[in-house]
């Protein structure tokens, strides 16, 4: 479902395959939730080890955002992440890459 090249990543949530996707509304909507300076900071966090799962939540949320779900952070407090909060981890993490990932040309 999801397509990579486009910058998508795959989570299921509450049973159902989602596409998430790093927006450039997505990321500014990231940006205003974290109260990060830059998202440079943010990937640096995901780097080191240093994130939150506040921070995962975000990601995941502005994803869902970006791929055209109409969802908030009080919608993904109640939700089921197939894999657990590792997956989680892992997709929000993929999202950060795939958002600043150059296309080869």
């Amino acid at each position: 479902m999801a397509n990579p090249w486009t910058g998508e990543v795959a989570l299921t949530i509450d049973g159902e395959p989602r596409a998430l996707k790093l927006t450039l509304g997505a990321l500014a909507e990231l940006e205003q939730e974290l109260g990060t300076g830059t998202l440079v900071e943010l990937v640096q966090r995901f780097e080191g080890g240093a994130y939150s799962s506040s921070d995962v939540l975000a990601l995941i949320v502005a994803g869902l955002r970006g791929g055209g779900a109409d969802v908030t952070r009080a919608d993904l407090m109640r939700a089921d992440i197939e894999g657990g909060p590792m997956e989680g981890v892992r997709a929000a993490a993929e999202l950060l890459a795939r958002a600043f990932m150059v296309p080869d040309r």
